[in-house]
């Protein structure tokens, strides 16, 4: 098969082993890939995959199951399916365990499958799982614009949950459609003081990282952040009086490590609540844009540049 393969940052579209698929796993000729945060942050050397996981960069895919293992008991060839992975997406094939695919309808593009699981497994798992969401509750939602921020914006969006969301102006507008009670410049100094203003939430999505206090400072009593990334920094300070006296609670979180176990049941629990939602369409994936898997510079750079509003899918065939 031909794959993505990135040496001393240069990337080529060259010939790789084809996988074999393990006991529970498919393989997949896959269609249809997507960009992640995670994978720059691979790419710049700076995030191994687990244990175990493909080399090549790419944490979902869609295309047509090819091969089945042999403890297979949920998919067949032939199957149109959508996958979250541990990486091998940017590649003409790629194994997948059957509990982490999504048998997909007969009407759907590839393009527009692929940019569905990592962001939805994310944003559910985090709003809903980690972070105990209720719809009585406000959610304030950093990064709004990126795919896992619209997912979010959306999910909570269907629960009739209220939401506050925070992203460049620019962005705003777009994300209107997905019913924000307000929207702030994350760019603005006084970001903090203009959430206040409005209100304390009850729950924070946090990629960002950039300022624990003043997060901490905007969460009613009993209020949960959940930190999904450190875009802006490893290191923070920590007010242990409001945090014990507002009864707060920091969670920090990944996806991709979880074993194939919690995975699969987390994914079961997002179908049974949210999977017929999206096929029905009022929960939708956001494409900012398709580039080709041989323009995989181009697409890292777009998304380096933060322009995005959603996911940038890459085609593979």
């Amino acid at each position: 098969m031909l794959a993505i393969e990135i040496k001393n940052d240069i990337s080529s579209w060259t010939k790789c082993p084809d996988p074999i698929p393990k006991n529970h796993e498919v393989l997949i000729d896959v269609y249809a890939s997507a960009v992640n945060r995670a994978d720059l942050v691979q790419r710049a050397g700076r995030y191994n995959p687990p244990e175990g996981a493909s080399k090549i960069l790419g944490l979902e895919a869609a295309g047509v199951v090819r091969a089945v293992g042999p403890m297979v008991t949920t998919l067949k060839v032939g199957d149109r399916v959508c996958a979250l992975l541990t990486g091998g997406g940017y590649a003409e094939k790629v194994c997948a365990h059957e509990h982490h695919c999504f048998v997909i309808p007969d009407d759907w593009d590839f393009t527009y499958a692929a940019a569905i699981p990592e962001v939805f497994i994310t944003a559910y798992v985090n709003l809903f799982e980690e972070g105990r969401l209720k719809n009585h509750e406000t959610a304030l939602i950093w990064a709004a614009a990126s795919g896992v921020g619209t997912a979010a914006l959306q999910l909570c969006q269907s629960e009739n949950i209220k939401t506050f969301a925070i992203c460049s102006v620019s962005k705003h507008e777009k994300i209107s459609p997905y019913s924000p009670a307000h929207i702030f410049d994350r760019r603005s100094d006084a970001i903090f003081d203009e959430v206040a203003k409005v209100g304390r939430v009850d729950f924070i999505l946090d990629p960002v990282a950039t300022n624990l206090e003043g997060n901490l400072a905007l969460l009613n009593r009993r209020g949960r952040m959940v930190i999904i990334g450190l875009l802006g920094g490893r290191e923070a300070t920590l007010p242990l009086a409001k945090l014990l006296v507002n009864r707060l609670s920091i969670i920090g979180s990944v996806l991709r490590s979880r074993s194939d176990i919690e995975k699969s049941e987390i994914i079961a629990r997002f179908k049974e609540r949210f999977w017929g939602k999206i096929v029905a369409g009022t929960v939708k994936p956001v494409i900012d844009c398709i580039y080709d898997i041989e323009k995989i510079d181009e697409a890292h750079q777009y998304l380096a540049e933060n322009k995005t509003v959603g996911k940038i899918v890459l085609k593979v065939r």
